[in-house]
């Protein structure tokens, strides 16, 4: 029976990875496929056994890390030790999640084990040192922005471009009324939406984003709704995991106990549905910019980390923009609204620009169009095939060994 161990750290590597998995499992050869590792809610409904919690490599920042670091080294070193003795896969397949996932990669292809990572790190944005370390660690590298495989061939490291799964999930029209009548009657709201300012705000999936970021965009929503009084507005927050609710939960009563009238709704998930029916979204930097993207709609991105991250991030960056539409426009195409400039002042006029400059919005609505167009692949099946291509290379060579 073939073995693929495969890791994502992250609710975003876990969106990345099923449709991945999903492909395997209509691979004839792949019939019977034994797929294990640590993953999240969706790679476990394709038939991914989840062996450790996905939770302890959800961190973001050298701070944060640090935090996590005795867990997070405990589990490297237990999937280490289980990778290279009783539960040998045929492949390893990390998905993001660079710095745990190339670490093990590392002592994996040492001991003979293949290893393919599925999303470059941002090695063109910052930390460029890190292409002699996948060089070592990585078999080949998936890449899911097109401009990354010239780097890869330039250091001498096998890439294939997939082009980004989002960017074939995702229709290339959105239907905006569709998604406020389907939000409107899944979660019984007293307005359809048809006739309001519909307001996605999305502060993140990690606790510390919702920690640092979640009050400046509640702030956010007060003073817009003071500003654009007497008009409709409907903010609309997907809650990524059910762990974020009490600290979210907490938030919206401290914003209806200013004023019992504005209109904030908490839904679980339906990130992709929020995103459709909006007509402006206020974002953390992260994956889900890039959703807004695929959902042509105009933006404003923000984010906090703690002092010493932001001072450490500074000084290994490369780029100008940390979100990944600027990155992908190589311009500043929506604003970035970042540490001390992430005030409310700054946000909710920022939001208000896009909404009183319609001639500006269908410019970057059709900029978006020309990016998903980019980004438009099979992606889930170039990986799998991928993946299935260097199980066979690899149970030929044992057998001929």
């Amino acid at each position: 029976m073939p073995k693929l161990a495969c890791v994502a750290g992250e609710p975003s590597g876990d969106l990345l990875a099923a449709p991945v998995l999903s492909a395997l499992n209509q691979i004839p050869d792949m019939a019977g496929l034994e797929i294990y590792g640590i993953g999240g809610p969706r790679m476990q409904a394709q038939g991914m056994r989840s062996d450790w919690p996905m939770e302890t490599l959800s961190v973001r920042g050298y701070v944060e890390a640090i935090k996590q670091l005795p867990a997070i080294l405990k589990l490297r070193k237990e999937l280490i030790q289980n990778l290279t003795g009783e539960g040998r896969p045929d492949v390893y397949l990390g998905v993001d999640a660079p710095d745990f996932n190339l670490g093990v990669e590392l002592h994996l292809r040492k001991a003979g084990i293949p290893t393919l990572h599925l999303v470059s790190p941002s090695i063109w944005a910052w930390r460029a040192g890190r292409i002699k370390k996948i060089s070592q660690a990585v078999e080949r590298m998936l890449c899911i922005f097109p401009f990354e495989t010239e780097i890869y061939d330039r250091a001498g490291v096998a890439s294939t471009y997939v082009g980004h799964p989002l960017a074939s999930e995702i229709p290339l029209e959105p239907n905006t009324n569709q998604a406020r009548e389907k939000i409107a009657k899944e979660f019984k709201l007293s307005s359809n939406l048809s006739d309001s300012i519909v307001i996605a705000v999305l502060p993140g999936s990690r606790s510390s984003e919702i920690e640092l970021i979640a009050p400046v965009f509640f702030e956010t929503m007060q003073l817009l709704t003071e500003k654009l009084k007497g008009q409709k507005l409907q903010f609309l927050i997907p809650v990524a995991t059910p762990r974020l609710h009490v600290p979210l939960e907490a938030l919206l009563l401290q914003a209806k106990n200013l004023n019992p009238d504005i209109q904030i709704q908490l839904l679980d998930g339906m990130a992709d549905e929020v995103l459709e029916a909006s007509d402006v979204v206020l974002i953390a930097s992260g994956t889900a910019t890039l959703q807004a993207a695929l959902w042509k709609k105009p933006m404003v991105i923000s984010y906090k980390v703690p002092w010493l991250t932001a001072q450490i991030m500074k000084r290994q960056g490369y780029l100008p923009y940390v979100g990944l539409p600027n990155i992908l426009c190589g311009e500043f195409v929506v604003p970035e609204l970042l540490q001390n400039e992430a005030t409310a002042e700054k946000l909710s006029q920022a939001l208000i620009d896009w909404l009183n400059h319609p001639n500006k919005v269908a410019e970057l609505k059709a900029r978006f169009s020309q990016m998903h167009e980019t980004l438009r692949r099979p992606t889930g099946l170039l990986v799998a095939q991928a993946v299935a291509q260097t199980i066979t290379n690899s149970r030929q060579k044992r057998v001929q060994s």
